[in-house]
């Protein structure tokens, strides 16, 4: 099967250095060598970020679907398309339902077969629940402290360079776990002044994302 490679990072940081980017290509072209796909070429989305589909990029790769050029899209992660629930809802609805394949290193994702798109549609209905999830336990809590006369607010939880650290392990494919160890290791600290655990990253970037 032919298929079109696509990569993106999210800052101009990350797509001058380059780090990220060489990662998930090796990642997508190792993968084709392994299943013997046809890789036509890797398009590059650089300092673009996942809120948006107009991208220059992944519009290049949509539209080699569309023309007939290739079979499929390979990623090296689910997330460089987009963490949008709807965004995904258009592509899996207008590309990826039965039309194109959508193939994803990490998440281990072929939607060749019915069990890749159901793979898929799990992955996207977990991410959905974890969100709802947060968003009513959030509430639950704020609406406790507002009954206890508690001052209400939304303090940032890190400092920016340590912000733009963690999207930047996030975009090499690193696990919360993982960012929360490296952000250790490296010597950031919480605003507290702790150590990193990855509940406190996912909310880092639960708050980037929505």
């Amino acid at each position: 099967m032919k298929v079109i490679g696509y990569v993106r990072v999210s800052t101009e940081e990350q797509a001058t250095h380059g780090v990220s980017l060489d990662a998930q290509e090796a990642k997508i072209r190792q993968y084709a060598s392994l299943y013997e796909l046809d890789l036509a070429e890797v398009i590059v989305d650089a300092g673009q970020s996942a809120k948006s589909l107009n991208r220059p990029g992944l519009n290049r790769a949509l539209q080699a679907l569309e023309g007939g050029e290739v079979e499929g899209l390979l990623i090296a992660k689910l997330d460089r398309l987009t963490r949008s629930l709807i965004d995904w809802g258009n592509l899996i609805t207008r590309y990826f339902g039965k039309r194109f394949a959508l193939l994803s290193v990490a998440d281990q994702i072929d939607t060749r077969s019915a069990t890749g798109r159901l793979g898929l549609n799990i992955l996207m209905s977990v991410a959905q629940w974890e969100r709802e999830a947060i968003g009513e336990r959030t509430s639950t809590a704020l609406q406790f402290k507002k009954s206890q006369g508690q001052k209400l607010g939304a303090p940032p939880l890190a400092c920016p360079q340590t912000i733009a650290r963690i999207r930047q392990l996030r975009d090499q494919g690193l696990t919360l776990r993982a960012i929360a160890n490296q952000l250790t290791a490296e010597g950031f600290r919480t605003k507290r002044g702790g150590r990193w655990g990855p509940q406190t990253v996912k909310l880092i970037l639960d708050r980037l994302d929505s």
